[in-house]
C-alpha cells in the first residue's frame, strides 16, 4: 500500500509562486498515470497536471505556461511548481497515483490534500 504525503501549500499573493511536493512510500512516481488535481470551492475536482504515456505531460489549459510538474524517481517524490499564481488557482491540491499492476489489480492512491490560497 502506497502512502502519499503532501507539503508546500499556503497563502500567497497573486503573481507569487508555490512549490508543492508529494512524497510516496514506494516507487510509484516513475509510472505514468501520476499527477496533481485540485478542487476549488463549489467545483469538481479537476486534473491540473499529470505524467501520461511515455513520460509525456498533460496540463489543464488554465495552468499551461505557469505550472510545471516534475518528479525525482530516486526520491519517490513528485512536485508541482506553480508560478504567476492567480486567485482562481485557489483550492485544495491533491497528488494522485492510479493504474494497474501486472495481475490486473487497480490502484488509486491520493494524498491528503494541501490548501493553496491566492489573494488578489
Amino acid at each position: 500500500q502506497v502512502q502519499l504525503v503532501e507539503s508546500g501549500g499556503g497563502l500567497v499573493q497573486a503573481g507569487g509562486s508555490l512549490r508543492l511536493s508529494c512524497a510516496a512510500s514506494g516507487s510509484i512516481f516513475s509510472r505514468n498515470g501520476v499527477g496533481w488535481y485540485r478542487q476549488a470551492p463549489g467545483k469538481q475536482r479537476e486534473l491540473v497536471a499529470a505524467f501520461t504515456s511515455g513520460g509525456m505531460t498533460n496540463y489543464a489549459d488554465s495552468v499551461k505556461g505557469r505550472f510545471t510538474i516534475s518528479r525525482d524517481n530516486a526520491k519517490n517524490t513528485m512536485y508541482l511548481q506553480m508560478n504567476s499564481l492567480k486567485p482562481e488557482d485557489t483550492g485544495v491540491y491533491y497528488c494522485n497515483a492510479a493504474g494497474v499492476v501486472g495481475e490486473g489489480v487497480h490502484y488509486d492512491f491520493w494524498g491528503q490534500g494541501t490548501q493553496v490560497t491566492v489573494s488578489s
